[in-house]
């Protein structure tokens, strides 16, 4: 199982803590002793050249000195001279006393005034065994003794005065091991106790500490799933704070990066697959040109030889001939210019020559010149809307737009036999539609009619001299004016209709 690196961090934390409170333990149980000793040491022997210095022969001059020393060292003080006489002792307060070989009354305190010479030592010293001894210098020895009735080690410093007189300090080393011992069980309490709470601490800091490292991989494994809504809201000013903020940085650089690649990609595929679609309008196109050729050519080839073969014997005969070789020629003319026109549109090397003119001056002249043709099929026109406007564009394109949705009305006009022209302001633009009465156009194809030779009755003989191509021409002008054009189906029939700039706007 993988740990986290929380878990780590607390785990760590407290094992150094552990390991320094055990160290701190073991360096009290095993050396605090011996640095109780080597102290001890050193202030028995600076007390020592203390009284040295202060010893003028006569300790009752420096008596409090030498009872303070006792009592804040805890232990014995002997001055005696080197024939055995005791001059002070801190154990019985004794001053100017002889040293006896016979056991001692019990010696009590000196009186006022008073010198008496008690016996002390040497026959009658306490039994004790010589741990170690020291020579510190030529005047001072420090012995390690065993008291061996009372069984307690003791240290004894020894040291010859500058009067020649002999300064002894005796002092236990019990208090000494049992501070020790002491100081070894206080530090084992307050250990736990520091473990405890430094437990506490290790799992405070190691949670604040990878707080953020934990909010920084969430929002790395977010940016991994390409989601960046996620931001880092570490306010640290140290290395984390600035990890948070260029993880910041690098996630709205990546969202910037992607949602530009994303567009790019998307215009990419939109590019491939109006590719893609224009390849196969191109390969229509080439098809369409083909069949609607195809027959022209094989009529004109047909009659052609049949003139060369004087099928026709007779005048009358030559003469259908060739009408038909001249109307199959002018049908395959007018294609050819269509697509020529439509090409020269669509390239745009063709540049308009627009001005302001009278669009309902227009509508009547085209009106005019079809007039017989709307007679002879029976049709009624109503022009709807009639007044003054002025529109903007090249009259000749607009006029071959009109022409094209015109015709197209005269050519699917059934049922009520009616076409109806109508201009209206819709605002910013002018408005021209051509309604027709007759079958509505299926929703399917729509969308297909601006399409090059595209029919919707595929029942329509190419006798009527049309190929498909208007609608197509509509579409290139009306998009290089830069206006809308479109198609509606009514409850009586179809409207055409497009949309064409005021006077004075462009």
């Amino acid at each position: 199982m993988t740990l986290s690196i929380r878990t780590k961090l607390f785990v760590v934390l407290s094992g150094l803590l552990l390991f320094f409170v055990l160290l701190s333990w073991g360096l009290i149980r095993l050396g605090l002793e011996k640095y109780y000793i080597w102290q001890k040491q050193d202030i028995l022997l600076a007390n020592s050249k203390l009284i040295d210095e202060l010893y003028q022969g006569k300790p009752e001059a420096i008596s409090l000195e030498l009872e303070r020393i006792a009592n804040t060292l805890g232990a014995g003080v002997i001055i005696f001279t080197q024939d055995g006489y005791i001059k002070y002792s801190s154990f019985t307060r004794i001053i100017n006393q002889k040293i006896q070989d016979t056991p001692p009354a019990p010696a009590l305190p000196p009186r006022p005034g008073q010198s008496r010479r008690t016996p002390l030592f040497p026959s009658r010293r306490p039994p004790y065994e010589l741990k170690s001894k020291e020579i510190i210098d030529s005047r001072t020895v420090l012995e390690m003794q065993q008291d061996l009735n009372l069984r307690i080690e003791f240290m004894a410093l020894e040291r010859q005065l500058a009067n020649n007189d002999i300064l002894i300090i005796r002092q236990p080393l019990a208090p000494v091991s049992e501070s020790a011992v002491a100081a070894a069980q206080f530090m084992a309490f307050t250990g736990i106790l520091v473990l405890l709470s430094g437990g506490t601490w290790a799992f405070l800091v190691a949670r604040r500490f990878t707080q953020p490292i934990l909010e920084l991989n969430r929002i790395a494994q977010n940016m991994a799933c390409l989601n960046f809504s996620l931001k880092c809201t570490v306010t640290r000013s140290d290395e984390l704070g600035e990890l948070g903020q260029s993880i910041n940085h690098l996630s709205e650089q990546l969202d910037s990066a992607i949602i530009e690649l994303s567009r790019k990609n998307q215009q990419l595929m939109a590019d491939v697959e109006k590719e893609r679609a224009l390849d196969g309008m191109r390969k229509n196109f080439v098809s369409s040109v083909s069949h609607e050729l195809k027959t022209p050519l094989a009529l004109i080839l047909g009659y052609a030889e049949g003139l060369k073969e004087n099928v026709a014997g007779d005048e009358e005969g030559r003469n259908y001939y060739c009408s038909i070789i001249i109307d199959e020629a002018e049908k395959m003319d007018k294609l050819v210019k269509d697509l020529l026109n439509l090409s020269q549109i669509e390239s745009g090397l063709f540049q308009l020559n627009r001005s302001d003119f009278d669009l309902l001056a227009l509508i009547g002249g085209m009106i005019k010149k079809y007039q017989t043709i709307l007679a002879k099929k029976e049709l009624t026109l109503a022009v709807e809307n009639t007044g003054c406007y002025y529109v903007n564009g090249d009259i000749l394109r607009i006029e071959q737009v009109l022409l094209n949705l015109f015709t197209n009305a005269i050519e699917h006009a059934d049922f009520a036999r009616v076409i109806k022209i109508g201009v209206m302001d819709t605002g910013n633009k002018i408005r021209v539609s051509v309604f027709n009465s007759g079958q509505p156009i299926p929703g399917a194809s729509l969308d297909k009619l601006w399409t090059s030779f595209y029919k919707v009755d595929k029942a329509r003989t190419r006798e009527h001299g049309r190929y498909g191509l208007g609608l197509s021409i509509v579409l290139a002008i009306q998009q290089q004016h830069g206006n809308r054009y479109g198609v509606e189906n009514t409850a009586e029939g179809v409207t055409f209709w497009f949309e064409l700039d005021k006077a004075g706007k462009i």
